[in-house]
């Protein structure tokens, strides 16, 4: 299942993301590892394992991960709705979802394929929304727990109210080896976890608790911080902002392949925010990118 360089994965939903004037392709594991794709070229093998529908949204899905150039192998087909989640923008561009409820990704089922493709696996992100149904839940935390040790298995929270539940957060915290969230998001954990502080004091708390190799806090126009052995700080580009769908999932996929090719994590977050920067001024979650923000080949 190897064919060039890293494997990397993402676990979870696709859908299609309804926006005023349209569907546009989308989903937290699928934007990243278009991304993954895009930034990384043939130095990487990208998957998607997720469901789609027996439906023509499930038909365009796939067309849409093979114009990216993401392998589609372990994309499910089952009698259930293509996802879609209904998105509306607010002034500055923040998006805010409303998802169709039983879509195909609900049923995510475990197969052989999955577990070849697990002990293969260089970097997986998932998240929570995907293991809002049992049997879903289930394929992902058997999909972690049979990925390499020196697998980066990172949780983007990506949280949506209201389908996370405690229990699935503290359980998916410790399934993972790195941490991204946002500032949304930082403040629920904290609550659960019974941690407080600054946000640079609350970070470290997470990654002493947990032993994550990096976490990472976006902060909207202000930038990210990223705590590893140290804390670093990179303020947001000055963009003007079409929508921030994607844009958080653009800036996981950079770190995780940065953190691939053990660069410096301050040249890392740097090249993240660049990715993201650029993500968040184009319309949709997955703008085709500029060479010169990819890897060279």
């Amino acid at each position: 299942m190897k064919d060039t360089g890293f494997t990397i994965v993402g676990l979870g939903e696709v859908l299609w993301d309804v926006f005023p004037d349209g569907p546009r392709f989308g989903g937290a594991p699928a934007n990243f590892a278009s991304t993954c794709k895009q930034l990384a070229g043939d130095r990487a093998d990208v998957y998607v394992l997720s469901a789609v529908g027996r439906d023509a949204l499930g038909d365009a899905a796939l067309r849409e991960l093979f114009r990216l150039s993401v392998r589609t192998e372990l994309v499910q087909r089952n009698e259930r709705e293509t996802g879609q989640v209904l998105v509306e923008l607010d002034s500055q561009g923040k998006a805010s979802y409303r998802f169709i409820e039983y879509p195909a990704w609900d049923e995510l089922t475990w197969t052989d394929t999955a577990r070849t493709l697990a002990s293969q696996t260089d970097a997986v992100c998932f998240g929570t929304l995907a293991q809002r149904s049992q049997i879903s839940r289930q394929t992902i935390e058997k999909f972690l727990d049979l990925c390499p040790e020196e697998c980066w298995k990172v949780l983007d929270l990506n949280l949506r109210f209201p389908y996370f539940t405690e229990e699935c957060i503290v359980a998916s915290l410790k399934r993972a080896n790195a941490l991204k969230l946002n500032e949304d998001e930082l403040p629920v954990v904290a609550e659960i976890l019974q941690i407080s502080g600054s946000e640079r004091e609350m970070l470290e708390k997470l990654q002493a608790k947990f032993g994550y190799r990096f976490v990472a806090l976006t902060q909207g126009a202000k930038g990210s911080a990223v705590q590893t052995d140290r804390w670093t700080e990179q303020p947001a580009n000055p963009v003007t902002i079409q929508d921030t769908v994607g844009a958080g999932d653009a800036f996981t996929a950079a770190l995780v392949l940065g953190a691939l090719l053990q660069q410096p994590w301050d040249s890392v977050q740097c090249w993240a925010t660049d990715v993201a920067g650029y993500v968040a001024s184009q319309s949709g979650a997955t703008p085709a990118l500029p060479n010169e923000l990819c890897l060279p080949q």
